[in-house]
């Protein structure tokens, strides 16, 4: 099978039906609108890789590692991933502060400091190094285009890296992203970085609306080119308008990847509670293969749910009006400390209203080093009982029961409870 006909996933199922998926060779351009929307498509992606245990390796000229692996959560500690550090001594300045890191900290994953990211050309010899070092098709992600201009002054360093880079890349059988902000350069590097490029994909942000456009896909017949498709994300779960048009119905894979990260569940989590493979897991939830029938009736048991909301949005949950306490269940609150806060979601995993309730408590004396959800909607608390401290940026905010929290697009770094006592919260995550 020749570079040009193998295919791989992206970890997003639409993607890779509207796109044909990813063809071993592919060099994927990101023109991103907003500066952050690729990077759902990124954690996809290396999602993806993980499953299929291929290595990959993310070079960051835009995030210090420590940053990066916080952004990455779970996804750090796969053991094929390699990120190449061109941040800390290039926008970073070799600052005390930013190479504290290796000396202090013990990453989940292979991290490489570039001592000299000012120079296009040693860049590409750690990675060709890097590369030589790994075996199978190697995936990549570049991040960013962007940084990389800002520190080697200007585009025309861009196209010479890019024009060696992408070649390069296709010939060695690797499937790399390459992140760029759209509004941050030229016609002209865009034209050319294009030209080059196996595939292009456009990121937009309109009135609210994520858009995905595929401006070019290189040895593909495809009717949707050029074609916008509404999107919207969801715990790192990428949708399309179009499945859910299509049926009334939503995809088993896509439905049991949602409930599984309400629930806060890992793919390994998960997979252990079922009596499954992680991979088998992974698999469904890419569409790739359908669970037993026992097996998928051990989801739905540890879940929560009815077989049937594994098919469909909600399984009638959305027109009821009363839930009792039995509609509660305890969710996990990824990488916060167990025992110090506990969540309890108020309706079925399966509802699917617009706004979620929890009861969120935190030990005396308990303090959560982030905050409880990473969510881009608006979120409202009301404490109930005890007593909270919230940082937010460098303020710190005192919380006592009958206050109420609201929050828009800003995110807490701390909570703490300074109390004898639990402290209570009921929370609204708002879609």
């Amino acid at each position: 099978m020749t570079a040009q006909t193998q295919r791989v996933a992206s970890g997003v199922s639409q993607l890779d039906k509207l796109l044909g998926g990813l063809h071993i060779g592919d060099n994927v351009v990101w023109q991103d609108d907003a500066g952050s929307l690729a990077w759902e498509f990124c954690h996809n992606f290396i999602l993806a890789s993980q499953a299929q245990q291929r290595p990959i390796i993310y070079v960051t000229f835009d995030r210090s590692p420590k940053n990066l692996l916080d952004k990455l959560g779970n996804l750090a500690h796969y053991q094929g991933l390699t990120i190449l550090d061109c941040f800390t001594w290039g926008k970073g300045q070799g600052s005390e502060i930013f190479q504290r890191f290796y000396q202090e900290n013990e990453a989940p994953c292979r991290v490489e400091p570039m001592n000299r990211p000012q120079d296009p050309g040693a860049v590409g010899e750690a990675l060709y190094a890097l590369h030589g070092e790994l075996s199978g098709d190697v995936r990549f992600v570049f991040e960013s285009i962007t940084g990389m201009s800002e520190l080697w002054g200007g585009e025309e360093a861009i196209l010479r890296f890019y024009g060696h880079a992408c070649p390069r890349l296709y010939e060695l059988q690797t499937v790399a992203y390459w992140i760029m902000e759209k509004e941050a350069h030229s016609t002209r590097l865009k034209a050319q970085i294009g030209q080059i490029a196996q595939v292009v994909i456009e990121l937009s942000i309109k009135r609210g609306t994520t858009s995905l456009t595929i401006l070019k896909a290189e040895n593909r017949s495809l009717e949707s080119q050029h074609q916008p498709h509404n999107y919207w994300v969801r715990e790192h779960t990428v949708v399309f308008d179009q499945q859910r048009r299509a049926t009334g119905l939503v995809e088993l894979g896509l439905r049991l990847k949602e409930l599984r990260a309400k629930k806060g569940l890992s793919q390994t989590e998960l997979s252990r509670l079922v009596g499954v493979t992680p991979s088998t897991i992974s698999q469904v939830e890419s569409n790739h293969i359908y669970p037993s029938l026992p097996a998928l009736l051990k989801m739905a048991e540890v879940l929560g749910v009815e077989v049937a909301s594994f098919f469909s949005e909600s399984a009638g949950g959305s027109r009821r009006l009363v839930f009792s306490s039995e509609d509660a269940s305890e969710v996990r609150l990824e990488d916060l400390p167990e025992g110090v806060v506990q969540a309890l979601l108020l309706t079925p995993m399966d509802f699917a209203g617009k706004a979620e309730p929890y009861i969120i408590e935190v030990a005396p004396g308990g303090s959560v080093p982030s905050h409880f959800f990473v969510h881009k909607g608006e979120e409202v608390g009301y404490l109930l009982a005890g007593r909270l401290q919230l940082k937010l940026r460098q303020a710190v905010h005192n919380l006592k029961a009958g206050d109420v929290v609201y929050l828009t697009s800003e995110m807490p770094t701390q909570w703490t409870n300074p109390g004898r006592g639990p402290a209570k919260l009921l929370w609204l995550k708002i879609s």
